[in-house]
């Protein structure tokens, strides 16, 4: 990969209750030729719930996070699979019709949403540039087991997405953790719903939901899920602990970040991917 510049938006959830992923973001993207410029102003995206409250205010929101990123010139990154999902949903629908009406609210703020700009994820980014990648492998990752959880919004709806790969059978994530060397065990829930937004309404299908999912990498011999949603890695390592309890299982499985597993393939330490702030002890895992 040629040095590459992107406008950076985390999003709500990097900033603070997974700064472990930003911080393993950070870490990698200098040794990829990746460089990130945080995009000033930037809100929040609605995290797919603020949509069915108010669907015009939601969407200026993210038309303004897109001209915001227009302006800087360069192709806009997440790693938030859930960001990812409603800046894309935006687009298209600022771009099949709405961009005109959405104008006038931003004119306001001396913007205009051009509908000029990429978006783009950090899978992505790492899937269509795997000789990189595996240039930069300096601890391959042949003795770790994992369990790959790509979660809903990654490839769902696959027609948000243009198709970029199917929905039922993805393999960008297989081949970006291939690259690393690592062991992918079969893991028949990697395509499940993590449960996170349903946590509140019904706490108890999502405790079996979150649950299966540890079990199934555990029965088939995972060291660890990895994932490339920070709010599936929130859900599955956060609430582990309780919902384990709840279901009567023993079992306790490190969740941790895709970029966080890029970062120990690279070389790098614990301290600098965070991996000392995951809830279930991901430090021992090299």
């Amino acid at each position: 990969m040629q040095q590459k510049d992107f406008a950076f938006f985390p999003g709500c959830v990097l900033s603070q209750a997974a700064k472990e992923s930003k911080m393993s973001l950070e870490a990698i993207a200098p040794i990829l030729g990746i460089t990130l410029h945080e995009i000033k102003g930037w809100s929040c995206c609605g995290a797919s719930q603020a949509q069915d409250v108010d669907p015009l205010a939601a969407l200026v929101a993210n038309a303004r996070n897109i001209a915001l990123s227009e302006g800087m010139n360069m192709p806009m990154l997440t790693t938030c699979s859930t960001c990812m999902l409603t800046l894309t949903r935006a687009k298209d629908t600022l771009d099949k019709g709405a961009k005109d009406r959405i104008n006038e609210f931003l004119v306001k703020g001396n913007m205009k949403y051009q509908g000029s700009n990429e978006i783009t994820s950090l899978l992505w980014v790492l899937y269509e540039n795997l000789d990189t990648l595996k240039a930069k492998v300096v601890k391959p990752l042949s003795n770790l087991k994992v369990a790959l959880f790509y979660g809903c919004h990654s490839v769902r709806p696959e027609k948000a997405y243009d198709s970029k790969e199917s929905s039922t059978n993805p393999k960008s994530f297989e081949a970006v953790v291939s690259a690393l060397g690592a062991t992918i065990v079969p893991f028949e829930k990697r395509l499940d719903c993590c449960g996170f937004h349903a946590s509140y309404p019904a706490v108890k299908s999502v405790q079996k939901m979150s649950s299966q999912i540890v079990g199934n990498a555990d029965e088939n011999g995972a060291d660890c899920v990895v994932t490339p949603c920070p709010l599936c890695q929130m859900q599955l390592d956060i609430y582990q602990e309780r919902y384990q309890d709840a279901r009567g299982s023993e079992v306790r499985k490190p969740i941790i970040h895709l970029s966080q597993l890029v970062g120990l393939a690279l070389g790098l330490d614990n301290e600098k991917l965070g991996l000392d702030l995951n809830i279930i002890d991901a430090t021992k895992l090299i």
